[in-house]
């Protein structure tokens, strides 16, 4: 799952948030050093401090950096992700990272692709990680990444409204044994149920979704439309179109599993069980046929 930080209020939340999902099975926390510049992963650090049950896998990511007025740029040198991954250690309370990802590839021509990809291999042998990864990669970054050392797994942006990676990314990663932890399974929020035209109307300013095609006309209405089939779905299940979106990118041969956003322990009851939920071939030809037709 994916971890919110913001003021103290959400700080409880967030931990809460953790603490629910850990005791409905999830058993790995992704996050990154740039969320909340730092304080998301002093937030898992506190969640699993005050967590007596077994310990999950903790994912975080390097490769984007900010300065004292909290500008954020990326770098991959080696001498930065080194910085990086001491930096992440303290913050989370740890000697070693489970999974140690890239966030984001280089400009296409950098030589810092194959730099930090080197860096990540050299922590691992090192016992600072122990297992590297990558977020947001291509097929041809991946196989620039492999030429240097194994990529363990691939986190890229998936849902039925977002389905580029299909083409070429999922398939390299199956024919290539990689891991794929799929993220925004609910499209930022459009396929859980909750939003409307009326919220999507008025999001704050500074929501990056106001700017989205997705959150505007004409594709907010066929995205909403979609919705309306996951609650159908939902509905016979006894699950919430959310759940149900969740679902639909498990069922990909070429998914792992699936990062799932919760703010608090609320939202976490409402979504941690979609991997259990297992959904008919007649269904996902459904839910396909309309995402198309709304993609048209």
């Amino acid at each position: 799952m994916a971890v919110q930080a913001g003021n103290s209020r959400g700080d409880n939340d967030s931990v809460a948030a953790i603490h629910r999902s850990l005791e409905l099975g999830v058993n790995w926390i992704d996050t990154a050093a740039v969320y909340g510049l730092g304080h998301s992963e002093e937030i898992v650090a506190r969640a699993l401090n005050a967590w007596s049950g077994p310990r999950p896998y903790v994912f975080t990511k390097c490769g984007r950096l900010w300065d004292e007025k909290g500008n954020v740029r990326g770098g991959l040198s080696a001498d930065s992700i080194r910085r990086e991954i001491e930096d992440s250690l303290r913050r989370l309370s740890t000697d070693v990272i489970d999974l140690y990802q890239i966030h984001w590839p280089p400009n296409p021509d950098s030589p810092e692709l194959e730099e930090g990809w080197a860096t990540l291999a050299d922590l691992k042998r090192q016992g600072k990680v122990r297992w590297i990864g990558v977020s947001n990669f291509n097929a041809a970054q991946l196989k620039r990444a492999q030429a240097i050392a194994p990529v363990t797994s691939l986190q890229p942006p998936y849902s039925l409204i977002n389905r580029g990676v299909e083409a070429e990314t999922l398939p390299y990663c199956l024919r290539e044994n990689i891991g794929v932890i799929v993220y925004s399974p609910m499209a930022s929020g459009l396929l859980t149920g909750a939003m409307t035209r009326e919220r999507a109307a008025n999001l704050p300013k500074d929501d990056w979704r106001r700017a989205s095609p997705n959150f505007n006309e004409p594709k907010l209405s066929k995205n909403l439309a979609l919705v309306e089939r996951l609650r159908e779905i939902g509905k016979r299940r006894g699950r919430t179109p959310g759940e149900v979106a969740i679902a639909w990118t498990l069922q990909n041969p070429a998914v792992t599993v699936a990062i799932v956003g919760a703010r608090n322990a609320s939202q976490a009851e409402g979504v941690m069980r979609a991997g259990e939920l297992s959904l008919s071939n007649e269904e996902v030809s459904e839910l396909e046929s309309f995402s198309a037709q709304s993609a048209a």
